[in-house]
């Protein structure tokens, strides 16, 4: 409810959270239920552009509409750099929005949410200013090399759709986690969640900014926005829920069905079968034979993968042909040299009863024309680029060579290296794209082509972010950290992809492993957390410690009482005359 109290102040009151309107200054205190002081948020966020930073000159007052479930707080505000600026909240019983629209002409560089310049009120002075804070801990749920998922509130952290192992950018696991932080409040935790419309996903990245009691969010658009007019940016989501993973879920059933695009109800029996994968196998002959892992993609040596496999009584339902068995990335046809009869091994594999995915590595502008690549500024391919015309057609009939019956005949793809994603300022692409949008537009091609030739296709990429969930049917866990805890890291990134994507099944992966005893720890989580996924036909590449009789009786366990949970689901659902279901057996409790 909407209360004036004495001192002629703005509050919106419900259960859950209480907002006071200040006309003092330019912030809207959050308060809890019972009076704590939550945050302090600077209301005139700066949003920038390339034609220069965004100052706010003047703010005018407060306009509020009620409705029967959501009450509006509008103010409008004059810029250095726009022709107008409009901030908004929009609070409900249990949970508020803020968004900004701008009105003018530039191309966006940054939105600052919460943060900004200021020279509107001279008794505060001017420059850049912050919002206030009392949090006790952040948590990003997106997954990083040192496996740390919580936070300082007077840190940095940022949620991306980059990364590569590099400092400061090894984030790559997933392209992106969802773009949610979370922070833990005296009672319960607090979601900050971008919110925006189809089409307007057009950042990299999400980040919180932290100091000494105090914060502001940023979303980065690299200057390949065009604002000409009214253009609103994206909303943040605040949600209140008991700890940080009902936060994050909170914000993912916010997103309303208008903003998450509905994903392909075909979901086969096969998408939830045993995987085996030769690249852990490939690092083997590796490290013990010389060369590169990529070398050792050959049909040779995967039908000596087979055999072992056979010969222990180990039947993965789904194989992997890994990186390298394409003669260049960017055209993704077999390699001759590697692979004599790509086709025929392929048969041989649905002979016995196996679907077979073939590697991709997703950006990679390895053998295509410079013309339908995103290049930079000296004209240097940086990736493939899906907005072109030329290339899409050129991908399309890759899909059709690998997918379709005249062709390879495979059954889908595993998407690796999304993080590849072009970014940052000066690059060139043909379209008007750029973001998460530009990564929905790249799978979306991938995804629809093989779908319209095989519709049981399955699609496998690293990217669990709700906006992808029709263009992807299985999210991978992706590499694994060898010196972390590998069971608890595995567990997050598990809980984080079936919260954000609950319709979409998991790919548990399980390399590289440091040792025998690490895998073998991690062969019995496996599931728990989605379908099970061996990388290894022989021996562990980073000891060389073979594998024994007891090994593959573990392997063969795991996985039957994965089919046997798996087929304990398909029956009770079957009896209730429902869909097949796609989600994996529940995942342990936290911890």
């Amino acid at each position: 409810m909407i209360v004036r109290n004495e001192k002629n102040l703005y509050q919106f009151v419900s259960e859950t959270y209480c907002l006071t309107f200040l006309d003092d200054r330019p912030f809207v205190n959050v308060d809890s239920p019972n009076g704590d002081r939550l945050a302090e948020l600077f209301i005139p966020s700066s949003i920038h552009s390339l034609q220069g930073r965004d100052d706010t000159t003047r703010l005018g007052e407060w306009e509020v509409s009620e409705g029967p479930e959501v009450t509006t707080f509008v103010l409008r505000a004059e810029s250095s750099l726009w022709k107008a600026k409009r901030y908004r909240f929009r609070c409900f019983a249990r949970r508020f929005t803020y968004d900004v629209e701008v009105e003018g002409e530039g191309q966006l560089a940054e939105a600052n949410y919460f943060g900004g310049y200021y020279s509107g009120q001279p008794r505060w002075g001017s420059g850049f200013f912050w919002s206030g804070q009392r949090f006790l801990s952040g948590f990003n749920p997106e997954p990083n090399t040192a496996e740390i998922n919580y936070f300082s509130p007077h840190a940095n952290t940022t949620i991306d759709l980059m990364g590569v192992p590099l400092p400061g950018r090894a984030d790559w696991f997933f392209t992106p986690a969802p773009f949610c932080f979370a922070m833990r409040l005296p009672e319960g935790w607090l979601s900050l969640g971008v919110e925006t419309a189809p089409g307007q996903n057009r950042f990299t990245e999400y980040a919180y900014h932290g100091k000494s009691s105090a914060f502001h969010l940023s979303l980065a658009y690299d200057g390949h926005t065009n604002v000409n007019g009214t253009y609103p940016l994206p909303a943040i989501g605040f949600d209140f829920a008991d700890d940080e993973y009902a936060a994050l879920k909170r914000h993912i059933e916010a997103l309303a069905p208008a903003q998450v695009p509905v994903s392909d109800p075909v979901r086969p029996t096969w998408w939830h079968t045993p995987i085996f994968c030769g690249w852990g196998g490939q690092c083997y002959l590796a490290s013990s034979q010389g060369g590169r892992a990529p070398d050792y993609a050959r049909q040779n040596i995967y039908e000596e993968f087979m055999r072992t496999l056979e010969s222990v009584d180990v039947d993965p339902g789904v194989l992997v042909l890994d990186d390298k068995w394409q003669s260049t990335y960017g055209e993704n046809c077999a390699d001759k040299r590697k692979w004599p009869d790509l086709k025929g091994f392929i048969a041989r594999q649905h002979a016995r009863g196996r679907k077979v995915l073939l590697w991709l590595k997703a950006w990679d502008p390895e053998g295509l024309p410079v013309e339908e690549c995103v290049t930079n500024a000296a004209g240097l391919p940086v990736a493939c680029d899906p907005s072109n015309p030329a290339y899409e057609q050129r991908l399309r009939k890759a899909v059709q060579r690998m997918i379709s019956s005249s062709g390879y005949d495979a059954d889908g793809f595993k998407i690796d290296f999304t993080a590849r994603i072009p970014a940052g300022p000066g690059l060139k692409l043909h379209g008007d794209t750029w973001g998460l949008e530009l990564m929905h537009l790249y799978l979306g091609i991938l995804h629809s082509e093989a779908k319209r030739l095989k519709p049981e296709a399955l699609i496998m990429t690293h990217t669990p972010h709700p906006y992808l969930a029709d263009v992807m049917d299985m999210i991978r866990l992706n590499d694994i950290n060898a010196g972390r805890d590998i069971n608890q890291s595995m567990t997050h990134r598990a809980r984080v992809a079936a919260i954000a994507c609950p319709n979409v099944s998991i790919d548990t992966d399980d390399w590289p492993m440091p040792n025998k005893a690490a895998w073998r720890a991690y062969m019995r989580l496996q599931p728990e957390l989605g379908v099970p996924s061996l990388y290894y036909a022989t021996h562990i590449d980073a000891t060389g410690e073979a594998f024994e009789a007891e090994d593959y009786r573990l392997i063969r366990a795991a996985w039957a009482r994965y089919r046997e949970a798996s087929n304990s689901t398909t029956s009770r659902r079957d009896d209730e005359v429902e869909e097949i279901s796609t989600e994996p057996p529940a995942l342990p409790a936290e911890g």
